[in-house]
């Protein structure tokens, strides 16, 4: 039997069409499950970030009617917003319940001890809990509304108290027996001080200082008392918690006292406040006590704050909100953040963030006036008072710090002279602002990988087109292991060098460290040309591809000879401080662990990736076409440059891209070898701090589920679309890189 011989045979094993499929399916799986990563990691950054941006909510819990609500003067709820206490004008606190399970129920009813009538009445700040009651003969008595808890029967409950914090005894705010008429006051640790507006019209500031006897072990109160000049009527007074600054409002103006030394009271500003064609009605200090909020009859709500100015610190208006024109605005502020809120005669309620200059809610709340406000601890529910009723608000606002101008614009904070990009997300005080801008660590995230990148690669694609073309092959075989193995080197340890060798070394020769930039090219430059000059027959003993062998001896005396002149160097140039000479001199401020440090640190980081992908493009070259090129008459010069490079530039460019997202992510070396710094400055002796290094640093110390935290998040998204958009520019240049070229 005969075979048709135009019938093609083919013998191809099983098995290998198997593991081909096998390859085939793994290949693709894999390349899909890549994919499937990188999408649930970047719908998990959306998810964790996505609440920072959600709106502020105000939801209506329940109300109940409240007995003579004329008479009620003060509000407040407890921390887990369970008991609300009303304070009325003859002394009495009440307790009611306000959780779902026994909304409205009246649990206590207790008595401060008035020694004579009330004529007036306050609150301190809302996170001291203070309320204070003026009497007819010139005397001031502080009350605290507390909560026992206690666990009977496992099962919490809470105690309503009432508390003394000066002691029970009143405080005599007038020696002349005056009446309180209007009073603003300030427990601070061992000091209460009070700034009163008497029945005959003078105002007066009391400091009371609680000194133990050290005989008898009893608290006696040293007083001293200053009368306050004003011009005027006094329509309101306020005081910072810690005492040392006192505020007068006598219609549109505002006296701003320094009340540090109560014997030495001494007036530093007077702000004539009001805008064209309108009237200050109200005014409080925003958390912190660092800011004065100001309301006007047209609506406008205006934040001032101290500033530096050529005639020393002085209130200035930053920042104005509208609201409801009204002639009856009030402002009522949060415990800790710089959220505040209006309330008014129409029944509506405004909230908003002063650092975000954001309106975060605003609606009715109430068919009547609003008479009383109060906001619980956490600030998710406020109390109001209005229609004879007290009603409860949800508050659903948990990120009034964070909008997109307060990332990624210039913000103006309480304290600074000017709008910045500023991170500052921790403090140790209660009341700090908090400092959100994602600017400075973008910024320094960007400044490292250029400095790196500059360090890097020159060197890696120098060294790339050496090995790959020049160098002899055995030569080759050793080099390039040796510098990919380089790769390997865990980038902590680069960073621990950085940080505790390298940086000194530099600080404490700069001067030779300029000399090697310099020197080194020279010197090479200077090998080379003194190479051509020497007769063929020694030239021709070194083996071809092998003459960068020379160079090793140069380099080392140059980095010695530059260490060795870097002393004399200081001496005679910079009168021996360099870091002197750059601070006085130029003006630059010098880091010992800045942006040159961690150039060279991160650079060594990012070479070999370079230097591996360069070396294999420039390698992979076909040689048909460099040999052409040299059959044609070119140089090897001319053959590199006009034919190696332009084929190998795809994946030279792919080699940079990959260098650049590597120095992008790179994290220990950045938190080692900087201050952390979080500065926008491109001085090359400055340091910075970086996306990567910052999620690092402050990860582990945010609350889950704070601003902090998401904040973290989004930088971390940040630097997830940063590093893909440098892939896709990087892939889509090589793709037009590959096509341009593929034809030759």
């Amino acid at each position: 039997m005969t075979s048709n011989p135009n019938k093609p045979t083919f013998n191809t094993d099983r098995s290998r069409l198997f593991k081909d499929r096998f390859a085939k399916f793994g290949i693709t799986a894999g390349g899909i499950m890549v994919l499937i990563a990188l999408l649930l990691i970047f719908f998990y950054l959306l998810y964790v970030v996505q609440p920072i941006f959600e709106s502020a909510k105000v939801e209506k819990r329940a109300s109940f009617n409240v007995a003579n609500a004329e008479q009620i003067v003060g509000l407040g709820v407890e921390e887990q917003t369970e008991v609300a206490y009303l304070l009325d004008n003859q002394g009495q606190v009440n307790f009611y319940s306000v959780d779902k399970a026994n909304f409205g129920k009246k649990l206590k009813t207790l008595n401060a001890t008035l020694p004579a009538k009330v004529t007036s009445f306050a609150n301190s700040a809302p996170f001291q809990g203070h309320y204070a009651y003026g009497l007819e003969n010139g005397t001031v008595i502080i009350v605290a509304p507390k909560f026992l808890v206690t666990f009977p029967n496992n099962e919490r409950k809470l105690t309503p108290r009432l508390g003394y914090p000066p002691g029970e005894m009143a405080l005599e705010v007038d020696e002349q027996g005056a009446a309180i008429k209007r009073f603003a006051f300030s427990h601070y640790e061992d000091k209460t001080a009070v700034v009163a507006l008497t029945a005959d019209k003078r105002v007066v500031f009391s400091s009371f200082v609680a000194e133990e006897n050290m005989f008898t072990g009893e608290v006696e109160w040293q007083v001293e008392r200053t009368e306050l000049n004003i011009d005027g009527r006094v329509d309101e007074l306020l005081m910072s918690p810690d005492t040392t600054r006192t505020f007068v409002r006598s219609a549109n103006q505002i006296y701003v006292f320094d009340t540090r030394y109560p014997s030495e009271v001494e007036q530093i500003q007077l702000l004539s406040a009001n805008e064209e064609n309108a009237n200050i009605v109200s005014s409080q200090l925003l958390a912190g006590a660092n800011s004065l909020m100001l309301a006007n009859d047209n609506g406008e709500i205006s934040q001032w704050f101290e500033v530096n100015t050529d005639s020393g610190r002085e209130f200035q208006k930053i920042r104005s909100f509208e609201t409801t024109k009204q002639s009856k605005l009030n402002i009522f502020t949060e415990f800790y953040r710089r959220t505040f809120f209006t309330t008014g005669q129409n029944g509506e309620l405004g909230v908003y963030y002063t650092t975000s200059e954001a309106k975060l809610w605003q609606g009715k709340v109430s068919e009547g006036a609003i008479e009383q406000f109060a906001i619980a601890p956490r600030s998710n529910v406020a109390l109001i008072l209005a229609d004879n009723k007290l009603t409860v608000l949800e508050i659903h606002n948990e990120h009034p710090e964070v909008t997109w101008s307060a990332l990624w614009q210039e913000v103006w904070y309480e304290g600074y002279p000017e709008p910045g990009y500023i991170w500052q997300s921790t403090s140790a005080s209660d009341d700090f602002e908090s400092k959100f801008s994602l600017v400075p660590i973008s910024f320094g995230t960007l400044k490292a990988a250029m400095y790196a990148m500059l360090f890097a690669v020159p060197i890696a694609i120098s060294a790339a087109i050496y090995t790959a073309y020049f160098m002899s092959s055995e030569l080759r075989r050793v080099v390039k292991p040796t510098v990919e193995i380089m790769e390997a080197l865990p980038t902590v340890i680069l960073g621990f060098l950085a940080g505790l060798w390298l940086a000194p070394l530099i600080e404490e020769h700069l001067p030779a460290i300029v000399g090697l930039l310099v020197l080194l090219p020279l010197g090479i430059l200077a090998t080379a040309l003194g190479w051509t000059k020497l007769p063929a027959a020694i030239r021709h003993k070194i083996p071809e591809g092998s003459h960068s062998i020379l160079l090793i001896p140069v380099v080392l005396f140059i980095g010695w000879l530059s260490f060795a002149m870097s002393e004399s160097i200081e001496l005679w140039m910079f009168d021996g401080n360099v870091r002197q000479y750059l601070t006085n001199e130029l003006g630059m401020t010098f880091d010992q662990r800045n942006s040159l440090v961690v150039g060279i640190a991160m650079g060594f980081a990012v070479i070999p990736t370079i230097f591996s992908i360069a070396e294999d493009a420039v390698f992979s070259v076909p040689k048909h076409l460099s040999n052409g090129s040299l059959a044609l008459g070119a140089t090897q010069w001319q053959t590199l440059i006009r034919v190696v490079l332009l084929t190998a530039s795809p994946g030279i460019f792919s080699a940079v891209m990959m260098g650049l997202g590597r120095a992008v992510g790179e994290t220990m070396i950045v938190l080692m070898a900087t201050g952390n710094t979080p500065i926008m400055d491109w001085s090359i002796f400055q340091g910075m701090r970086t996306l990567a290094a910052n999620i690092a640093v402050e990860m582990p110390e945010s609350e889950v589920g704070s601003s902090h935290y998401r904040i973290l998040f989004l930088a971390a998204f940040v630097l997830f679309i940063f590093t893909f958009i440098f892939n896709t520019v990087a892939e889509f240049v090589r793709q037009q890189l590959r096509e341009k070229y593929s034809s030759m």
